[in-house]
């Protein structure tokens, strides 16, 4: 009766110690998730759309000196068509 009885118990706190990791996985999902959305700001020279950075400042290409503006994500270029 013993064995029984130290089986169940061993078996219950196996599978509340699965349903306990399973739910901590959970958190940590929806915050990746959170941070995903978050959009980052890149800036890009009027002039030259091939220089991207992180921040403002002026446009690194000689002879330019340009403001760097920001990237505006609705405004991409669309995609060459293939005929």
């Amino acid at each position: 009766m013993k064995k029984v009885t130290l089986m169940a118990l061993a078996i219950l706190f196996a599978g509340t110690t699965v349903f306990a990791a399973h739910s901590t996985n959970l958190v940590t999902d929806t915050a990746k998730t959170k941070k995903a959305k978050v959009a980052k700001v890149q800036y890009t020279c009027p002039m030259h759309h091939d220089v991207l950075s992180d921040k403002p400042g002026k446009c690194p290409k000689p002879n330019c000196g340009m403001t760097l503006v920001k990237v505006d994500p609705a405004k991409k270029k669309p995609a060459a068509m293939k005929m």
